[in-house]
């Protein structure tokens, strides 16, 4: 089988890697990749929005198999252009990918089938949404609509906070079209679990339970990021708590979403607060999380084409679906100044000490090749190296037999990485050690 896969980041090496694991997979290309991926696939330099330029490559590649990875491109309907022409693709469209391009449209969806979350109101002028949180108790926690690459969420702890994050988001537009509507939120307080589960619009699987860090300093200080690190499972998310939101939260949305007429197929992320009234949604992504991908892949026992083509192909039925015993802490190494501004193009040393049959990964997010100079018996010769080419460059991730030792395994590993700027949290998964 021939697989085109569809996106750069770490998210996409983690799918990278388990894809060429299986024995279906003749070929895999990515695009565009990144210098990890390339380890693995042929990168092609496409855009992941440049739905024309896909579709031909995989024409002319013959490609079996499409698989798009991020959101923004499942947004704007990427995945609908590889099925309107033919070709096998996991992902879901863009009808049904709006429950996550949409705050908006995620909680209508969830109010109407009494599917559990935050109280919430969505306001498209910022002068009524003023008013509205007058009404409110601090804190607050305001939601631009749309994409904003995880950081369109500020939880603000006085009015006048709030007040500046109305302004920030719908007036100034610090996230563009996506703060055009703003979702004012009951302020939930527990612990956070995130929940993927594969879905082929009538089943649902859910995988191995994780657990994020947003904020970018230690202690879940500083600004919101992408993600800081992670780990699996989440010794909070109990057998109870995960029947609960089988039944109440995963099923019931996608049967929701399928009477809606946005059949969803692909990668349903869910995001909860495990809260002293029971679990409510925080959050509906419509793809694989990042960096709750590089601890739940790592960990998965079954072939990634047969679970993506059984989604695709309406038979997930037939899947038992299956994650090994153990545990995976994943520690994002970014770029000092991230998420707002920060220098890049740093050589990155010490990678060949991973080893995967060791449970050692480097998940590539934000790197790319570049030709150095060097000396060799006084003649200039160039070699290939790679450097860093993004605020969260690498996501070291280690497996072990439980938490505590998952966890010292990656803060082991992020030593063997070196690279000017090199800035990481020093706390994922500390609250394992705290327990």
């Amino acid at each position: 089988m021939k697989v085109l896969l569809v996106g750069g980041g770490g998210r996409e090496h983690a799918i990278a890697w388990a894809v060429k694991k299986s024995p279906r997979c003749e070929k895999l290309y990515a695009a565009p990749g990144n210098a990890g991926i390339a380890e693995l696939a042929e990168c092609v330099d496409i855009s992941v929005m440049d739905a024309d330029s896909l579709v031909s490559f995989a024409k002319e590649k013959e490609i079996d198999f499409c698989i798009v990875a991020p959101d923004d491109p499942l947004a704007a309907g990427v995945a609908d252009a590889f099925l309107d022409a033919g070709i096998k693709t996991f992902g879901p469209r863009k009808n049904a990918a709006i429950i996550e391009a949409s705050k908006a449209f995620s909680k209508d969806l969830m109010k109407k089938y009494n599917i559990p979350c935050a109280a919430s109101e969505t306001f498209d002028d910022a002068d009524k949404a003023l008013d509205y949180l007058k009404t409110l108790e601090a804190p607050y926690v305001l939601k631009a609509d749309g994409l904003a690459l995880g950081k369109g969420v500020l939880i603000c702890m006085t009015f006048e906070e709030a007040e500046a994050g109305i302004k920030e988001i719908m007036v100034d537009k610090k996230f563009g079209d996506a703060g055009d509507r703003v979702v004012i939120e009951e302020f939930m307080t527990g612990r956070e679990v995130s929940v993927l589960c594969f879905s082929d619009g009538k089943t649902i699987l859910p995988m191995t339970s994780a657990q994020d860090h947003k904020r970018a300093g230690d202690g879940d200080t500083g600004l919101n990021t992408g993600g800081m690190g992670t780990f699996s499972p989440s010794p909070f998310y109990t057998d109870e708590i995960a029947k609960f939101c089988e039944e109440n939260v995963y099923q019931r949305t996608i049967s929701a979403m399928a009477s809606e007429g946005r059949e969803f197929k692909g990668v349903l992320f869910c995001g909860l607060m495990l809260t002293e009234k029971g679990p409510r949604v925080l959050e509906f992504n419509a793809r694989f999380g990042d960096p709750e991908a590089q601890v739940v892949i790592p960990r998965m026992k079954n072939d990634m084409l047969d679970v993506m083509e059984a989604c695709v192909d309406g038979t997930l039925d037939k899947i038992n679906l299956e994650f090994d015993d153990g545990a995976a802490v994943c520690v994002m190494l970014a770029s000092d100044g991230y998420p707002v501004s920060y220098k890049k193009g740093f050589e990155i040393t010490g990678l060949e000490k991973f080893d995967e049959d060791q449970g050692y990964f480097a998940f590539h997010s934000g790197t790319k090749f570049a030709e150095k100079e060097e000396l060799v018996n006084g003649m200039v010769s160039k070699k290939k190296v790679v450097v860093t080419n993004g605020g969260r460059v690498l996501g070291v991730t280690a497996r072990g037999a439980n938490l505590k030792e998952a966890r010292a395994n990656a803060y082991k590993a992020t030593e063997w990485v070196s690279f000017e700027n090199k800035y990481m949290r020093n706390d994922i998964g500390k609250a394992i050690d705290d327990e």
